[in-house]
């Protein structure tokens, strides 16, 4: 298998038709362990549609990292056994609703060469709008392709990381995840087995199923929620972060934040095991 470089730049997929509703957001909320606290009435917004008092039910930002999913620019002959998520950057353009119809645009928006060992980056981008033909959220995912390196592509001109502060920490939040988190963030989309399925991860080169970087991304997503953001769904115009190791389950993440104005910096450590999982996060607030 070899990346047919630069026709790939050339795949695309124009209005592709998608639609969710309430269950698919108050599952993805639960996948991210929101709700572990069934008393917790901030939470429950984002899990729980039915209120002695009616109250509107909350999409949690990242979800948009879900919502069209499946959406993809075209066929890429890639080593699907070594592909691992390795980022996502979100650009808000208006709030993420509980029920929606929209369509979905995508297109390679870059593809990196690392070399015949290293291995490949992938950067896709979907733009996601609404029933009005107006943006809803654009999505450039990060895939790492360790199989498929050496095919004659560049190796510079990703876009630029972000920073984070080397002042100690502004706040920080510590999530425990579930020994079956991976299990129940699955069903919001992505069956792939190496979250799942232990002989598979083993193949893979893992002692186990790992967690989704998607559902580390949202985990981050949770942390600027509840700090910095005050639960408003509708403050956040861009959320992105860099997956730098894997999470697994029965891991404690511990998610460190500072503050600079609207934006919001955070990088993602599991200490038992001295390592950093996500890096250069940026979350900025409007």
């Amino acid at each position: 298998m070899s990346i047919d470089y630069p026709a790939v730049l050339k795949l695309k997929t124009e209005g592709a038709p998608y639609s969710w509703s309430d269950r698919e957001v108050m599952l993805y909320a639960l996948g991210i362990g929101m709700g572990a606290d069934p008393l917790n009435e901030r939470e429950l917004q984002f899990v729980n549609e039915a209120f002695a008092t009616p109250k509107p039910l909350k999409v949690v930002p990242s979800f948009a990292s879900v919502c069209v999913w499946g959406a993809r620019p075209g066929a890429i002959d890639l080593n699907r056994v070594m592909l691992v998520d390795v980022g996502r950057d979100i650009t808000f353009h208006k709030p993420v609703p509980a029920v929606a119809t929209v369509t979905a645009d995508a297109r390679v928006h870059g593809v990196y060469d690392k070399g015949k060992e290293k291995g490949a980056i992938i950067q896709n981008e979907i733009v996601v709008s609404d029933c009005d033909l107006d943006k809803m959220v654009t999505i450039i995912s990060s895939t790492f392709a360790r199989g498929d390196g050496g095919f004659g592509g560049p190796s510079e001109g990703m876009l630029e990381l972000h920073q984070v502060p080397r002042r100690a920490p502004d706040r920080s939040v510590h999530i425990p995840i579930r020994l079956d988190q991976a299990l129940i963030y699955r069903l919001s989309g992505d069956r792939n087995p190496l979250h799942s399925d232990p002989e598979f991860a083993r193949r893979a080169g893992f002692p186990k199923p790992i967690l989704h970087g998607m559902c580390t991304y949202g985990l981050t997503c949770r942390a600027v929620l509840q700090t910095y953001a005050d639960y408003d769904p509708s403050a956040f115009r861009r959320h992105r972060v860099r997956f730098s190791a894997p999470v697994f389950p029965g891991d404690i993440i511990t998610v460190n934040l500072w503050k600079d104005g609207d934006s919001i910096s955070f990088e993602a450590h599991v200490r038992e095991r001295e390592v950093i999982v996500a890096k250069n996060g940026q979350t900025v607030l409007g």
